[in-house]
């Protein structure tokens, strides 16, 4: 059981996770530049880095600071009911006592369905493990990122260390511009689902030795599932949704795809400089560049329609050994004129209006758009008797993540129409709730010279979309960093 919490409730001293999140850091700049240094190094006593207690103590600080803290797995516990009821140190006491005497088993995820983005009316499953299990996998990824970082190629973007959509997007951007106009558009079928175990644990076993260390992320793939109804069902593909390992999991399997489609741009690849893709193009041969995001990734082909399709099933066998296959509704080959979505952006190859000249543009596109105007409807709904103040400071968090998303993205008319939208909604659920006259909205929210005012409530005015500054996003192409190679992790 779990030491009783001291007296003081358990809490960590204040700068325990400033003094363990440096050590770790130092511990893996070492195993980043080792891995970097050796790329068929095979990686042995990593286990006493996963249960050392400023690993634990790191792991449970990022757990606390996720959202998903306030969320509970099957035995019931959130965040803060560790730190209330047992309190931090015992609880990672025990935790690291299982761990050294290999007792640690963990638990069931708990599946949670969410609607899928977009208003399909499909379902996501989500796995939510419990809070122990999450710090253990948290770990886990702080030992294994770093050393798998060094393997994986520059061409994905979801779920590693500082990068992030825009710069898939700018990467696409920078390629269509160079001719790469024909694209396959393709997403794998239940990705997460359907991760062959065997495949994923030999290519994890490509880079680690430690027995323990396999058997800690064997566990995870194994622990199954308690549905939604109360039935417990075994897991025997895929990795959880809502996991903190999972999409470290997940790219190391897509690994392989990145691997296979951008050799040829590696020294001595038929790719590898700007003559040699010239030459394959006065040769009638195309050249291509994947730009991957977790699942969802994109091809471009500077060829013909004939090569994306061949090239589409190269990508078919080259998945297969995994257990995955491209999705046949959403996976499509399309041309740069006719536009595609990625990421929430819409990309599209168009005559510069007043022009002759052809540019490749990034819009936002319709869903995303959709979707925050069904957010807007779904807070200022005009039987709503939420208090106004409350209301716009949610408002106003939502527009703030949403635009600070899309700022990059050619979208100020965009932007201009969503503010108006906003506006007129509010308006009319604040006429509605104080049953206001139309006078009396021009009484509140006018100047003197007849300008409209911003609406505010308490002191809370609503934000403008229309002052967000769009700006270009810089591409930042292969000189992406990672904390490991920074300066204050590279002098440890």
């Amino acid at each position: 059981m779990p030491k009783e919490a001291p007296p003081n409730g358990g809490a960590l001293p204040l700068d325990a996770p400033i003094a363990s999140g440096r050590r770790v850091l130092e511990m893996q700049a070492k195993l980043h530049r080792w891995a970097v240094a050796d790329p068929d190094r095979r990686f042995d006593d990593l286990f006493n880095f996963v249960h050392d207690p400023a690993t634990l103590i790191t792991a449970f600080d990022r757990v606390a600071g996720n959202v998903g803290s306030r969320t509970a797995g099957v035995d019931g516990l959130t965040v803060a009911d560790v730190e209330m009821q047992i309190g931090i140190p015992g609880f990672l006491d025990d935790l690291r006592a299982q761990l050294k005497r290999g007792t640690f088993r963990p638990l069931p995820v708990r599946e949670r369905k969410i609607p899928k983005p977009g208003g399909s009316g499909k379902l996501r499953k989500l796995g939510i493990p419990a809070v122990a299990d999450r710090v253990v996998q948290a770990a886990l990824k702080l030992v294994l990122e770093p050393i798998f970082e060094a393997d994986f190629e520059p061409v994905s973007y979801g779920f590693r260390p500082m990068r992030r959509a825009q710069d898939a997007i700018a990467e696409i951007h920078q390629y269509g511009t160079q001719g790469y106009r024909w694209v396959l558009d393709a997403d794998i079928e239940a990705c997460f689902d359907s991760i062959d175990h065997t495949a994923l644990m030999d290519r994890v076993r490509r880079r680690v030795k430690d027995k323990r260390v396999l058997g800690l992320v064997k566990a995870f793939l194994k622990a199954g599932v308690l549905t939604e109804s109360g039935d417990r069902e075994d897991t025997h593909t895929g990795t959880p949704q809502g996991g903190i390992l999972s999409p470290l999991l997940a790219n190391i399997a897509l690994s392989v795809l990145d691997e296979y489609l951008h050799e040829p741009w590696k020294p001595g690849g038929s790719m590898s400089t700007p003559y040699q893709r010239s030459r394959r193009r006065v040769h009638g041969q195309p050249r291509w560049r994947v730009v991957r995001y977790a699942d969802d990734f994109v091809v471009l082909v500077n060829g013909e329609r004939t090569d994306v399709e061949a090239l589409r099933e190269e990508i078919a066998r080259v998945l297969q050994p995994l257990g995955l296959r491209l999705s046949t509704a959403k996976t499509q080959v399309v041309h740069m004129s006719d536009g595609f979505d990625f990421l929430g952006f819409h990309i599209r190859w168009k005559r510069k209006r007043g022009t002759r000249t052809w540019h490749v543009y990034t819009f936002i596109a319709d869903r995303p758009i959709h979707a925050l105007k069904g957010k807007i409807r779904a807070l200022t709904r005009r039987t709503s008797q939420q208090d106004p103040r409350t209301v716009l400071i949610r408002l106003n968090q939502i527009m703030h993540g949403w635009a600070n998303y899309f700022r990059h993205a050619a979208g100020k008319r965009t932007l201009s129409q969503l503010s108006h939208f906003v506006w007129g909604r509010v308006v009319r659920w604040l006429r509605q709730l104080h049953r206001w006259k139309w006078k009396d909205v021009r009484q509140r929210f006018t100047r003197p010279d007849g300008r409209w005012k911003p609406i505010t409530a308490d002191g809370i005015a609503l934000f403008n979309l229309a002052t967000v500054p769009v700006t270009r996003y810089r591409y930042r192409g292969n000189t992406i960093p990672n904390p490991w190679t920074l300066p204050i992790a590279a002098a440890t």
